[in-house]
């Protein structure tokens, strides 16, 4: 499906970026102050890494760790799915859809892949809602698959197919899988990738 507007059409063209280095209570502080839920990490215009409120709350709070000692090096997301700025918003959607995520760093790999956006569900919302629709009957599907392999899934892990990390895998004949993975049973390939 095409909808017409491109991810270069609605991303966001300077996200709130941070440094490796930034220690993780400037990275919150940074989140709270901007009113974005956030942060990517760059260093000489590269994508480095993500940073999500669920990653400091359980890769930092949960594990008590040391909130001024700790950088966004150390707690990062660094296997992190990216879309390239002239894909349709549809492939994002599905993108943000098959790997649960809210925000998608937008890389220009034609030059030199540097970070050019951040593209977030609700970007794509504001000027296609009618996608939502779209999204909660795939909602459902996952639902109906969840039942077929018993509602089983641990709450994060590597895939044992494509070898991400996701925070949700299915049981599928023994094996643990990424919702992609355990509908087509492939190896991820494709021109959108992860960085």
């Amino acid at each position: 499906m095409q909808t017409g507007y491109k991810v270069c059409d609605l991303m966001t063209r300077k996200p709130i970026a941070v440094s490796p280095a930034m220690a993780v209570r400037e990275c919150a502080r940074l989140m709270r102050d901007s009113n974005v839920s956030s942060l990517v990490v760059k260093e000489n215009d590269l994508l480095k890494g993500h940073i999500t409120d669920d990653v400091l709350i359980r890769e930092v709070l949960a594990e008590g760790l040391d909130v001024d000692s700790t950088t966004a090096a150390d707690v990062m997301l660094t296997n992190v799915p990216v879309i390239e700025p002239k894909k349709d918003i549809y492939d994002a959607l599905m993108l943000m859809h098959d790997y649960e995520i809210r925000q998608l760093p937008v890389i220009d790999r034609e030059n030199g892949n540097k970070l050019v956006g951040l593209l977030t569900m609700k970007d794509i919302l504001k000027i296609q809602p009618q996608l939502f629709e779209l999204l909660v009957d795939k909602l459902v599907l996952r639902e109906e698959e969840q039942k077929l392999t018993g509602g089983r899934y641990p709450l994060e892990g590597t895939c044992d197919n494509c070898g991400q990390f996701f925070p949700k895998l299915y049981d599928v004949e023994g094996d643990f899988l990424c919702t992609k993975c355990s509908g087509s049973r492939k190896r991820f390939v494709s021109s959108i990738g992860f960085y």
